[in-house]
């Protein structure tokens, strides 16, 4: 069986380390973003007809989808909902017109629909989002599971993460950009909370693994623990 993974949001971070981690173990990836360079593809995320050109040209065995909308203060709300809803919606029909069913779709959620829950957090938690960009994952989630029967999707619900190349609008990268530059003040909010953080390359290990492995139909935060 050959091992190749169309990567969706292959620009952005996460895709970076998904990619090295697939490489490595043997895939061979096909990357696709908003503008065809350095390598990737284009793909229009919101355009179902893209999305049906992009599936039918590749027909990977596997399918990483990690375009979306993710900064949680992104000044356009209904861009959430266009990208993260509908273009995973997109995605999935595009699969099934064209007639191609691959070994494995991992759909990246997030583990912000739990919103500000306290202690120990199982996958069973109740959806409690805060946001635009947690609502559309909840969103997101129940509409992929009403492909559960036809497509073998796993969705992964990523606790915060951060590495190398991580935009500094995020935590960690801002407060080291601060410390960098010297900067006499750093605005962080809420400073009342605990939050779980991974090395993205773990992240990018477990993704791998689970597109490796036979599990389908099923929901698993990635974190810590």
């Amino acid at each position: 069986m050959e091992r190749h993974a169309l990567i969706t949001g292959a620009s952005g971070f996460t895709a970076a380390y998904v990619t090295e981690a697939l490489v490595r173990a043997g895939h061979r990836v096909t990357g696709a973003g908003n503008h065809a360079r350095d390598g990737l593809i284009a793909l229009d995320i919101c355009s179902l007809e893209a999305c049906r050109a992009t599936i039918d040209a590749v027909r990977p065995p596997s399918i990483v989808h990690l375009a979306a909308i993710s900064f949680v203060g992104h000044d356009d709300a209904s861009m959430f909902y266009d990208v993260n809803v509908i273009g995973t919606l997109n995605l999935l029909e595009a699969c099934v017109d064209v007639g191609h069913v691959p070994d494995k779709i991992l759909i990246a959620s997030s583990a912000n629909i739990y919103g500000n829950a306290s202690g120990a957090v199982s996958e069973t938690q109740p959806f409690a989002p805060v946001n635009h960009y947690a609502a559309s994952k909840v969103a997101m989630e129940h509409l992929v599971r009403t492909w559960f029967d036809r497509l073998p999707i796993v969705i992964t619900r990523p606790f915060n993460y951060t590495g190398r190349g991580q935009s500094p609008r995020f935590l960690v990268p801002k407060i080291v950009s601060h410390f960098a530059e010297r900067k006499p003040r750093i605005e962080l909010g809420n400073l009342d909370v605990s939050r779980d953080f991974s090395d993205v390359r773990y992240v990018a290990e477990v993704y791998r693994a689970l597109i490796e492995n036979d599990t389908a139909g099923e929901t698993v935060n990635v974190c810590s623990g």
